[in-house]
């Protein structure tokens, strides 16, 4: 079961990767959280509940920034979690600002579909970043 719980997790970052946000939807559960802790300065910070709300934080994301590197490291699965390291770097669309971390998503499972996000990351790198004056 954690092995199919990691295919899941790497098919939905594909499908992120490809823009497909419909085909991520899929593959969550109707009542998913997600949470990307951080200021309101970055656009896509917060909490979002239900298939609508994950829909406007995919969405958020991929129009604010552009993403140069997305490099999982390492999946850890045990029971209902994925564990996810790695290293991203991406501009903030709307200053140019550069945004370079490693990063922790913490994944919850349920019946082979996403419950819960979690995004950990260097979020005053973002902050900086979405406040870069010019």
């Amino acid at each position: 079961m954690s092995q199919n719980n990691v295919a899941i997790t790497q098919e939905i970052f594909a499908r992120f990767g490809r823009g497909d946000i419909p085909a991520i939807l899929e593959l969550l559960a109707d009542d998913v959280l997600i949470e990307f802790y951080g200021p309101s300065v970055i656009p896509y910070a917060g909490t979002y509940r239900g298939n609508r709300e994950a829909r406007r934080f995919f969405e958020t994301v991929l129009s604010s920034v552009d993403i140069h590197q997305f490099d999982c490291e390492e999946f850890i699965a045990e029971r209902d979690k994925v564990i996810v390291t790695g290293h991203l770097r991406l501009t903030a669309r709307s200053t140019g600002g550069t945004i370079e971390s490693d990063f922790v998503h913490v994944i919850t499972m349920k019946d082979g579909k996403w419950q819960r996000f979690r995004d950990f990351m260097n979020t005053a790198v973002a902050v900086a970043a979405f406040s870069k004056k010019d």
